[in-house]
């Protein structure tokens, strides 16, 4: 049928009709120039000859395929135009589509060989192990050195951060010993190499630099900044502000030098092959020997009142750590826990942004004693004055609180200032009162006396016949002055410090057994504390020596009684035995710590002194009585203590002193010791002197010491006088 395409018209040409055009086709007119009906798909379709009912315009156009005339072709959609795109010519300018390929059946997918791509990835990966290794063999062999100089130029240090040490505190929380800023000058001598500074010599330059400043010699820093392989080294401790200050100025002013461009420029060419311009070091005006040198804040031990309590308070090592006394005993307490503070540096300088951390430091607890500033003040300048005139070796005295056991002042002479070691001799910076063990003399008397009166053995009028001389175990025992007979009372005894009248009271607690004498001597000694700690725990502490009944020998049983040969004890110990016959009998164990504060800052009080029962409350007041008869008495030998106003109770004592290489006796051990008001006792002062040479009588070295410590305590305590007179006990009888 004519406008029908041939039966062998191209699939390709058929699929045309399907395309969507973007302009509604003509219908297809009859052509001449109609193609074969078995005509090659492949042809292309001749030009379309212009066709009556075609417009003249459209003849240019190539002609679309012809449609059957049985079949209508549907519209095709139109396409969005794209924006900017021009407007669709007419559907008679629209060129026809092109004949499109039958579509092909797809190829099936092909995969790539395992073996292939395994080994494709093994080479890859052999390469990439092949660099690793390469890298590591530069790093560990060919650069090793280099890296290592470079490490040792920029890396972290560990620097260790102090605790502030605690301070110990007088009774009224002034400061007996305290810590303030301080700087530890240190080094790093790895960064005082040639290769470090630029120079050959610059540990030299550096100690030539720092030694008028921290007062030490050049050759001994020149010699801590020698040591290469060490990354920290302290210069110099505790320095002030002001050195500290001094020496950051001067490191600043040589940091600005040595950055100038000349200098830097000159530091680029250390190393280098002279052909290139090398140099193996820089002038002296681009080197910085203190690159290496830091400051490290720390703290200084200091003692606002000198040697006021120093015996007691103790002193610092030059480490800062405690090496004596209370410093020492508290260590631990005082010192907290360091902490560590770990940064990046670089040529001596903080890196900021490399990190770093820090463990804080823990402070010290602050330790509060009984002490009295103004008590301990008096007796320090009593006891001073008292040694220089007497000409002794040494003295000391304590003041103690009769009803809590407390020490109030614990002063010593000579002294020393913690401040300044280097003034004292070591053998001035211990604390005699507690680590020199001497036989009393007559002081222990109160502790026989004690003993028989407690044991109802005897009473203070008890009369007593005391001859001139006295044999006991084939050796004559006397008194300190030559005399007949005397008639005296067992006060009397006490009153004029006889040793004969002591040894027959003794005797009385044994019914002529002078081993059960000497035991239940024994008992009532220790229990006043005799060769027992008195719980101070202080450092070098004595505990004394009291020797066992059973080993006790010739005059040994005998001279014990009055203070002598096997019995020795320490001051305070000797002030407790007062002090326990003013508190009625009762022992309480010495204290010289009220608490302490924590890093929390909350108060521990010391627990109170453990109490004792010694002898009973009569026995007590019995023996007060007899003790005023020691001072108040015209007979009485402690009549230098007496205090217009107080009544005063107190012993006087005079002993042979033992020799310092243990063999004998040399020279004398004076003292005194007693409470006040005798009528209400609140305080026993003890004033000891050893070896004395003008004088040696405990009444008159020792009297005038008590008497000026004890009523400045009364007064500063506020203690109002007596309001009773003594009672005058009779201290002799008429046979």
């Amino acid at each position: 049928m004519k406008g029908q395409p041939a039966k062998g018209q191209s699939a390709k040409g058929q699929s045309a009709r399907s395309q969507p055009t973007k302009a509604q086709p003509a219908k297809a007119q009859p052509s001449k120039a109609q193609p074969a009906r078995n005509q090659s798909a492949k042809a292309q379709p001749a030009k379309a000859q212009p066709s009556k009912a075609q417009p003249a315009r459209n003849q240019s156009a190539k002609a679309q395929p012809a449609k059957p005339a049985t079949t209508r072709t549907p519209r095709a959609p139109q396409q969005r135009r794209p924006e900017g795109r021009p407007p669709a010519r007419s559907q008679a300018a629209v060129r026809p589509r092109p004949k499109t390929r039958p579509p092909q059946r797809p190829k099936a997918l092909k995969l790539a060989e395992p073996k292939r791509r395994l080994r494709v990835i093994t080479v890859v990966l052999s390469l990439v192990f092949s660099v690793f290794a390469g890298r590591l063999v530069q790093l560990q062999l060919v650069d090793a050195d280099a890296l290592a100089a470079d490490a040792n130029t920029n890396r972290y240090l560990n620097i260790p951060i102090t605790a502030e040490r605690g301070s110990i505190t007088s009774s009224d929380g002034v400061a007996l010993a305290a810590t303030v800023d301080a700087y530890d000058i240190t080094a790093d001598p790895a960064m005082f190499t040639p290769e470090a500074t630029g120079i050959p010599d610059a540990p030299e330059q550096a100690a030539a630099l720092l030694s008028p400043i921290l007062g030490a010699s050049k050759e001994k820093l020149a010699a801590d900044l020698h040591t290469p392989k060490t990354r920290y080294k302290r210069l110099a401790a505790q320095q002030t502000p002001a050195a500290k200050n001094q020496i950051s100025d001067l490191k600043s002013t040589l940091e600005r030098q040595a950055g100038s461009r000349t200098c830097q420029a000159q530091r680029k060419l250390l190393g280098k092959p002279a052909d290139q311009g090398g140099r193996t070091r820089v002038d002296t005006e681009c080197a910085n020997p203190l690159a290496g040198v830091f400051n490290r804040e720390t703290q200084k031990r200091i003692y606002p009142a000198d040697g006021l309590a120093a015996n007691l308070v103790g002193f610092v090592n030059g480490e800062g750590e405690g090496a004596g006394g209370l410093e020492l005993q508290y260590q631990k307490m005082l010192a907290g826990k360091d902490g560590r503070s770990s940064y990046a540096q670089a040529g001596g300088r903080l890196v900021p942004t490399a990190g770093g951390s820090m463990d804080a430091a823990v402070p010290g607890s602050d330790v509060k004693l009984t002490i009295n500033r103004d008590i301990q003040w008096a007796a320090q300048k009593a006891i001073t004055d008292q040694v220089a005139n007497s000409g002794a070796e040494k003295g000391y005295v304590v003041v103690q609180d009769v009803k809590t056991g407390q020490v109030l002042a614990m002063a010593t002479a000579p002294g020393f200032n913690p401040n300044d070691l280097s003034l004292s001799k070591q053998s001035q910076m211990g604390n005699p009162a507690l680590v020199d063990a001497y036989e009393p003399g007559s002081t222990a008397k109160l502790m026989s006396l004690a003993a028989v009166l407690d044991s109802g053995k005897a009473n203070w009028d008890t009369k007593v016949t005391v001859p001139n001389r006295l044999v006991r175990a084939g050796q004559q025992f006397k008194d300190d002055v030559e005399h007949g007979d005397w008639y005296l009372t067992l006060a009397g005894v006490l009153a004029k410090s006889s040793n004969i009248g002591t040894i027959e009271a003794i005797e009385t607690l044994g019914g002529g057994d002078q081993l059960k004498a000497n035991q239940a001597l024994d008992g009532y000694m220790r229990k006043f504390g005799v060769a027992q700690p008195t719980g101070l725990n202080f450092p070098g502490e004595t505990p004394g020596m009291l020797k066992k009944p059973e080993d006790l020998v010739a005059s040994e049983k005998y001279n014990i009684s009055f203070g002598q040969g096997p019995l020795q004890m320490n001051a305070l110990q000797a002030t407790s035995v007062y002090s326990t016959i003013a508190n009625g009998g009762v022992r309480v164990a010495p204290s010289i710590v009220q608490g302490t504060t924590g890093p929390d800052g909350k108060f521990t009080p010391t627990p109170p002194g453990e109490q004792t029962r010694v002898v009973s409350e009569q026995t007590a007041k019995t023996l007060t009585s007899m003790l005023e008869s020691v001072v108040d008495d015209e007979q009485g030998t402690g009549g230098k203590a007496a205090i217009p106003g107080y009544r005063i109770a107190g012993k006087t004592g005079t002993a042979n002193r033992g020799a310092a290489n243990g063999v004998g006796y040399d020279g004398y051990t004076a003292s005194f010791i007693g409470f006040a008001p005798a009528d209400a006792p609140r305080y026993t002062v003890s004033c000891t002197l050893q070896g004395p040479v003008n004088g040696h009588f405990g009444g008159q070295l020792c009297g005038p010491v008590f008497k000026q410590v004890m009523e400045f305590t009364l007064k500063t305590m506020q203690v109002p006088p007596s309001g009773s007179q003594a009672p005058n006990l009779p201290v002799e009888w008429k046979p």
